[in-house]
């Protein structure tokens, strides 16, 4: 079901009007980011406050779940670009179309998973064979509890491939 968002106040932006929201997005997920030769704009896009680098929406900034803060993560091609060494688990190949159609991530489908997430996290989801992103989403549990539980739901999907903003085209 697509919606209809338009891409909103769309602007250049100084590296220096910016530096807070990219140290806030490269230091908690162990990046090391260059972003001085690039051209960066931000802009509103549904949810999503977004961090435009090269005409390629690379990160977002999302209200946290409890409603306050806003968190800094690199998009799924954020993730493509960047390689982020942190906040990600991986599921097995059965979870893959699930998550491909925007469906939240089940326990019984991660084998593993970085062990600094704690519950209310905001992590990326890769799959376990290629390590290749799939979803960005709220981590449901902690990572020894993602990866020890055979039930429940341990990442509410909030970004996917093949969602809207995957497919947004600059």
């Amino acid at each position: 079901m697509a919606k209809d968002w338009k891409l909103k106040q769309r602007k250049p932006v100084r590296h220096k009007k910016i530096r807070g929201l990219i140290e806030r997005l490269t230091e908690p997920m162990g990046l090391e980011v260059d972003l001085s030769a690039t051209f960066l704009e931000q802009a509103e896009y549904g949810p999503w406050s977004l961090l435009i680098v090269d005409k390629s929406p690379l990160a977002m900034e999302v209200l946290s779940d409890e409603g306050g803060e806003r968190i800094a993560f690199p998009t799924l091609r954020g993730c493509l670009a960047w390689k982020p060494e942190m906040k990600w688990c991986e599921v097995d190949h059965g979870a893959i179309p699930f998550l491909l159609n925007g469906a939240d991530c089940m326990a019984a489908g991660i084998h593993s998973a970085c062990e600094s997430i704690e519950e209310g996290d905001l992590i990326w989801i890769r799959d376990q064979e290629h390590g290749k992103p799939l979803a960005i989403g709220w981590a449901m549990m902690s990572a020894d509890d993602m990866v020890a539980a055979t039930s429940g739901k341990a990442v509410k999907s909030i970004h996917y491939v093949g969602d809207e903003l995957w497919e947004l085209e600059l």
